[in-house]
Order: C-alpha cells, then structure tokens, then sequence
C-alpha cells in the first residue's frame, strides 16, 4: 500500500503558533467542516446539524470555516447562530486549517482527507457520515463514524471532554516515505 499526504511529509517545525494576523491560537475549540451534499443539500438535515452544533458550543467554542456552498444553504435555510459560540469565519489556506486541526480539541468533519490528517495529527475525529473511503482512520486512527446520529455526535463530543476520546495510532507507512517506496517498487520491476 501506498499512501501520503502533504500533512505527513510536515515536521512540527513546520506549525507556527499563530493564525491570522499573529494571534495566538490559545482557546480550547472544536473545529468543523461540513460540504459534502448529504449533509448539507437537505436543509433538514443541515439545520440539525446546526442546531447540534449551536448547543454543543455552549461548552466549547467552535471554530467553523465554512464553505461557500455550505454558507448558501445556511442562508437559504435562515439558521440563526445568534447566542451562540458557534463561529463561522472564511475559509483558510491549507496551512492554517492544518493548524486549526492541531489545536482542536477535536474535529467534526464530513471530509475524507480531514479523517487522515486527524489520524496523523493524533485529533479525534468525528465524521458525519455513514461510511468512509478511509476505513484505517477508524480501524486504527482517531476517527468515528457518527453519520446522521446525533444523540452518537453528542455522546462521542462529551466522551472527548471527558478525556474518554478514542486514542487510534498512525498507520503502518505513514511515515512521509510513500514516493522512495513508489520509486523503489518501479526500479525493482
């Protein structure tokens, strides 16, 4: 198997500590991102979501940068985050939403590379969703598949501030290494 992804070929020294005009980073937060069509297209589906999030925000401040696709339905839906700590900012460039993960206390995401650089990140991930193309993010990385459950969100939430998180290690190769073995795996034929 070969596989890599720009966040394994990163070193920490690579993270700086600081977001957007240097301001550090020092709350704890959840982080979110939502797209995929099955969650956000149904605007039922979309506002229970919300509507879980808004209530989850009350323990832990969430940091969502939304889609722009996400951000329409939200409008055409007429959800209001007022009185909440639910925040919805712009999307961010790669490096800062990598940031944004390793500083999560854990990520709700419907993201198929989000579950691999949780995993990596040693983040707990929860993904709604009811199926993954990443299975070894749940079979040993950080990753839970929540799907449309949303007592299981809350409960998965709530085991993660409890220090109950599903702890998952790094696969086996995921060690920044995939382009030697691909070339090695070429010479050798």
């Amino acid at each position: 198997m070969f596989l890599d992804n720009s966040i394994i070929t990163l070193s920490d020294g690579h993270f700086e500590y600081f977001f957007r005009n240097g301001k550090i980073i020092t709350l704890d937060y959840r982080l979110v991102t939502l797209h995929r069509p099955s969650n956000v297209d149904d605007l039922e589906v979309l506002v229970n979501i919300m509507e879980t999030l808004k209530t989850l925000s009350n323990d832990l401040p969430i940091i969502f940068p939304i889609h722009p696709r996400t951000q329409q339905r939200l409008t055409d839906s007429r959800f209001n985050i007022r009185n909440s700590r639910l925040h919805l900012i712009d999307p961010v460039g790669y490096m800062e939403f990598l940031l944004l993960q390793k500083n999560a206390t854990a990520v709700i995401t419907d993201s198929g590379g989000i579950q691999e650089e949780t995993t990596f990140l040693g983040v707990p991930c929860l993904t709604v969703r009811e199926n993954t193309e990443r299975p070894v993010t749940v079979e040993i990385g950080t990753n839970i598949l929540v799907g449309h459950d949303i007592q299981r969100l809350k409960k998965e939430v709530y085991n993660v501030l409890d220090g109950k998180a599903k702890k998952g290690a790094v696969p086996p190769l995921w060690d920044g290494h995939a382009a030697e073995r691909i070339a090695e795996a070429i010479i050798t034929r």
